[in-house]
């Protein structure tokens, strides 16, 4: 006979896997804990790695407040390649010399991202047109007019320059699609550009520092998760 699930209120801060979706660290903890209600804080694509927030219970109905919070990350850009997916994981579509870009170019570029303004987001992205996630249109080869979406970076900070690789930190709005800054600034380099790296190191108040990886989730039992939890009650509203 199955168990009822078990009543857990608190929230959890996960060190996501590369190859993982976000959906399947939620269905983890769901079924390792035999939970109810689970939900998460900001989607990861498969190719990213690093924070990401597990709600559980009543914890669940902060979930628009913290989505809503800025987001932290560490990113590697690749000059001189383009994908259709804007990333490593797509098709090349387009490469470029990169020979003659400075890296002053490179810093200069970085400051012209800052402030609001506005994104075009990615074909490839789960973004509804008419009721269809635009990557099912963009797996049929269909390209879609899409409406540009308002974002505030709030610093861009260059970390590293290794041509062809550039690793910066980003602080930007919720929403944003780091792989379209990568490659819109390929375009103002005139060299193009993809996203080789991507984790995600802060949102809001959380970070890094207290998440916990699959593997430790996976050997917990139910007292060792309660034991991890954030309380409700410790999220400022």
């Amino acid at each position: 006979m199955r168990q009822p699930p078990n009543k857990i209120d608190g929230i959890l801060v996960v060190d996501k896997p590369m190859d993982w979706t976000s959906h399947d660290v939620v269905n983890c903890v769901k079924r390792r804990f035999n939970l109810n209600k689970v939900g998460h804080c900001g989607t990861l694509d498969p190719i990213a790695t690093g924070l990401l927030v597990i709600l559980m219970g009543k914890a669940t109905k902060l979930q628009d407040h913290l989505m809503g919070q800025d987001k932290t990350y560490l990113a590697t850009m690749r000059l001189g390649t383009e994908t259709d997916s804007e990333d490593r994981t797509g098709n090349i579509i387009a490469t470029a010399t990169f020979d003659t870009i400075t890296e002053q170019q490179i810093y200069d570029t970085a400051k012209t991202f800052l402030g609001i303004q506005e994104q075009v987001p990615p074909m490839v992205s789960a973004i509804k047109q008419n009721g269809q996630p635009l990557y099912k249109l963009a797996r049929k080869g269909q390209t879609v007019e899409r409406k540009p979406r308002e974002i505030t970076i709030s610093s861009f900070e260059i970390n590293i320059i290794e041509l062809p690789d550039v690793i910066f930190t980003l602080k930007c709005s919720k929403g944003t699609y780091v792989r379209t800054i990568c490659a819109d600034f390929g375009r103002k380099l005139g060299c193009g550009a993809m996203m080789a790296e991507l984790r995600r190191t802060g949102s809001g108040d959380f970070t890094l520092q207290n998440a916990v990886d699959i593997e430790q989730i996976k050997s917990w039992e139910l007292p060792e998760l309660q034991q991890n939890l954030l309380p409700i009650e410790s999220i400022a509203l």
